[in-house]
């Protein structure tokens, strides 16, 4: 898997299930734009995706283009 693959990856999952987020949105009435960002990356199964595939480009280095 390459760089630009895992972009890829990563664009559709938020294309998909982030863009227009209820739960989202919800929260950024509740808790302002962090405590949404930081429920994503902590409680939400694709913000856990989206981890996943940042620590891959991470260890795909700067070497693949």
């Amino acid at each position: 898997m390459n760089k630009v693959m895992v972009m890829k990856d990563i664009n559709k999952l938020l294309d998909i299930y982030c863009e227009g987020c209820y739960v989202k949105r919800q929260l950024i009435k509740e808790r302002g734009k962090t405590g949404a960002h930081q429920f994503c990356i902590s409680e939400c199964t694709i913000g856990d995706q989206l981890k996943f595939l940042g620590s891959e480009i991470n260890k795909l280095g700067t070497s693949s283009k």
